[in-house]
């Protein structure tokens, strides 16, 4: 089955542009084209899906260009293309644990309104930092504090 540009941009939410400027920086060299018009297969939809997710983890184009460059070299660069996927998952794991730090500091700040609109100020609140908290903010607040 082959899919327009405009179907693409919509299965994906893409810009055109973007998907466009992919194929400029040849991304996709075994699309077909059928009077000029871009024809997406199923191989550039799988491609596509590598392409946003390594750019997700924060690869550049340039090194998703040279990604896709090892792929077309065949089985001797699967060890390139291990440590890349090696490395970007180490990067988005280095992530997660920081979001994570950000989620516990936004948890504890929405309990602390919480309590401070209920007491209509925040002076309770402050005679128990930094470690007279409740057990399961506690934890929370000593996660978003560590260094």
């Amino acid at each position: 089955m082959t899919y327009t540009i405009g179907q693409v941009s919509e299965m994906f939410q893409i810009p055109i542009s973007t998907l466009r400027y992919y194929d400029k920086e040849g991304l996709f060299p075994e699309m077909e084209r059928s009077s000029g018009i871009r024809r997406f297969t199923d191989r550039e939809l799988d491609a596509l899906r590598v392409i946003e997710c390594l750019k997700k983890s924060g690869l550049e184009i340039r090194d998703i260009k040279q990604f896709m460059e090892w792929c077309s070299q065949g089985s001797a660069t699967y060890p390139q293309r291990r440590e890349l996927f090696f490395r970007q998952k180490e990067r988005v794991e280095q992530e997660i644990l920081r979001m994570e730090k950000v989620l516990d500091m936004l948890q504890f700040k929405c309990w602390y309104y919480e309590q401070a609109i209920a007491d209509g100020n925040e002076d309770r609140i402050h005679k128990m930092l930094p470690d007279q908290l409740p057990a399961d903010i506690q934890i929370l607040y000593d996660h978003a504090h560590e260094a």
